[in-house]
């Protein structure tokens, strides 16, 4: 299937009609208007990512966070906020990437404006220069009709005075109608002249507004590609932004693993030391009752020898 090429189509059968290429500029126009809108959304999603950065910033290192807790709940707290400052980070770095990518779609659509306006300079020119041949071309063949509408009343003239006594009066009217005739020769080879001028003129036009369809096909297949790579790296910008933010809570949800809390216990314990584990305490509360009761039953027995002996 053969591609259907701008310079195939937007023609017009009206030689001074430019809708074919209004047509196309009006398509170019559109364009870089939506070029311009794809650039302003990324300057203003920059803004966005870079504002909710700062903000994100800002409160990862001013904002405490647990500052009181303890071993591995405070490591914990600490790996939370580093992760929450390079969540941060990352999202500043991604309004860096977009304004990047924004910069460099305005400095396309001013290279495709600046490239545009040297054809549409010479079709500007071609086409007023289309337009003023064909006006003379107009304005001369009226002129040569109204010198054949003259000739034609002069040779009517000649006619009626056939039968004119006056010598002199018919010598005027052969006169005018030989000045008709040679006005009427001057006017043709003028009108052949403009309509030979006219069609070098189109021709000339013609090769011009041909290549002034391929230079613009050029540059909307150029806009599109770069358009659509645009959008493609910027959608990939989204997608790596969102791996990376879901790859520093994975290293948040490692710290506050609970298997890390058997440590925290242990370590609160050595702080905060106040004796042996439960069963040593036990033991030692019980060999302390059992040598209060053995004291007291020492001093029970010899309360009765003494006894005894004072009775005796």
């Amino acid at each position: 299937m053969t591609r259907s090429l701008f310079k195939g189509n937007f023609w017009s059968a009206d030689i001074l009609s430019t809708i074919g290429y209004d047509s196309i500029i009006q398509h170019l126009n559109n364009g870089r208007k939506n070029c311009k809108e794809f650039e302003d959304f990324l300057k203003e999603r920059a803004a966005i990512e870079e504002r909710y950065g700062r903000d994100l910033l800002s409160l990862s290192r001013k904002k405490p966070c647990g500052q009181s807790e303890i071993n591995t709940l405070k490591r914990a707290l600490e790996v939370f906020k580093q992760q929450v400052d390079s969540v941060a980070q990352c999202h500043i770095q991604l309004a860096q990437s977009l304004r990047e990518e924004a910069r460099k779609m305005e400095e396309f659509r001013e290279k495709q404006k600046l490239q545009r306006k040297k054809t549409e300079l010479v079709m500007d020119a071609v086409h007023k220069q289309k337009s003023l041949q064909f006006k003379k071309t107009m304005d001369a063949k009226k002129n040569y009709e109204q010198k054949c509408r003259d000739k034609d009343e002069a040779e009517q003239a000649v006619n009626r005075s056939a039968n004119l006594v006056n010598q002199k009066q018919q010598e005027k009217l052969f006169v005018k109608l030989a000045t008709s005739k040679t006005a009427v020769e001057d006017s043709d080879k003028a009108y052949l002249l403009h309509v030979s001028t006219l069609d070098k003129v189109r021709e000339e036009w013609q090769s011009e507004h041909i290549k002034a369809c391929e230079v613009f096909e050029a540059q909307e297949c150029e806009r599109i590609n770069f358009f659509r790579n645009a959008l493609w790296l910027h959608v990939n910008q989204l997608s790596q932004q969102c791996v990376t933010s879901d790859e520093h809570p994975s290293c948040m949800r490692i710290s506050t693993h609970p298997r890390g809390m058997q440590p925290h216990q242990e370590r609160l314990q050595g702080l905060t030391w106040q004796g042996e584990d439960p069963s040593q305490f036990l033991k030692a509360h019980q060999m302390i009752l059992i040598t209060r009761w053995l004291m007291t039953t020492v001093c029970f027995i010899s309360n009765v020898n003494e006894t005894r002996a004072f009775s005796g």
